[in-house]
């Protein structure tokens, strides 16, 4: 299935949108409270409620969530209607805590699964894992926090893992990484419901936080930074595809338009060849594994449908100035 913003299947809904904010034992709250701070104020931009937020959980009442604070859930997930529900982070410093409160949530995992297939489901950091467990990713493209990228492409092969990404957007579900990826979840939400300038708007009036800057050779290479339109959907492509498939042909033809086409709209917004457009989204999908897995060159070059280790590692010196290892040296994270 193509993938889409979140907010596109809402468009044909009565306002206000139903959000349910999910608490389970355990769960890192505060990314909840500043979701619905964003609500709010999206609300106020827009002069009335677009957005409605109710704290959930598997039965309403007391949660017991993290660092000893406990929160009163207003109503239970399986009996609410909600539109959406957000599931947030839990804290955890190894896969296998992790596991283990997936494990340990069995009910809460299985609601999910058992949920109306039209209520969308949006998880950032950890909470990406129980989205994982409960099937709803499955065929789907998805991101989580660097340091489970490895083990969760272990344990839930059937995801089309993208863990290069900051938070990947699907018809029915999106994932953010990190403790802070509510904040991706919740800017595309309110700038599809409401405008470009009122997000602006509100980032302003909030003061909300910029993201990192990557290495100069990837800067404003991301997925979430190309404009709306043909370099989205030329992006999303360009990273699905084996590396040695990708010709502007190919390109072309599933887009459904000519090469010479494409390369005209290409080169009008990005300055450069769709040669060199496509090789610079691929080489970043490698700089990210680099950077978040301990993985070989040649298991990443293998991944991503590179031919060679050899070739691999020559574009991706001519790109960044580095050799790959010198790259993981220094921006490795793991």
């Amino acid at each position: 299935m193509a993938e889409s913003d979140i907010i596109d299947s809402f468009h044909a809904m009565p306002q206000p949108i139903r959000v349910g904010l999910l608490l389970f034992p355990g769960c890192m709250p505060a990314g909840l409270f500043a979701f619905a701070d964003l609500l709010h104020a999206a609300n106020r931009r827009r002069g009335r409620d677009l957005f409605e937020a109710t704290y959930v959980a598997l039965q309403a009442g007391p949660v017991d969530c993290a660092h000893g604070v406990s929160l009163q859930a207003q109503a239970a997930l399986g009996e609410t209607d909600l539109d959406a529900v957000l599931v947030p982070g839990f804290w955890a410093e190894s896969a296998e805590q992790v596991n283990a409160l997936v494990a340990a949530q069995a009910l809460l995992v299985k609601a999910l699964s058992k949920g109306p297939r039209d209520r969308q489901l949006w998880a950032y950091c950890t909470g990406v894992c129980l989205l994982a467990a409960c099937g709803r990713l499955d065929g789907q493209c998805a991101t989580v926090t660097w340091w489970l990228a490895q083990a969760m492409q272990a344990r839930y092969r059937k995801v089309r893992w993208q863990n290069e990404r900051i938070c990947v957007f699907n018809e029915r579900n999106a994932t953010a990484s990190g403790v802070n990826g509510y904040l991706p979840l919740a800017e595309n939400l309110i700038e599809k419901s409401l405008s470009r300038d009122a997000l602006r708007d509100i980032t302003r009036l909030m003061v909300l936080p910029r993201p990192a800057v990557p290495h100069a050779a990837f800067q404003g290479i991301a997925l979430i930074q190309q404009p709306d339109g043909l370099l989205r959907r030329l992006h999303g492509l360009v990273e699905r595809m084996p590396a040695e498939q990708i010709t502007v042909k190919a390109l072309a033809d599933r887009l459904a338009m000519s090469e010479r086409t494409l390369a005209r709209k290409v080169g009008s917004e990005t300055g450069q060849t769709v040669a060199a457009y496509a090789r610079c989204i691929k080489l970043n999908q490698v700089g990210e594994r680099l950077v978040m897995t301990s993985l070989p060159l040649a298991s990443i070059g293998a991944e991503l449908g590179f031919s060679s280790s050899s070739n691999l590692q020559r574009m991706f010196k001519a790109l960044t100035g580095l050799t790959p290892m010198a790259y993981r040296r220094q921006f490795a994270r793991v």
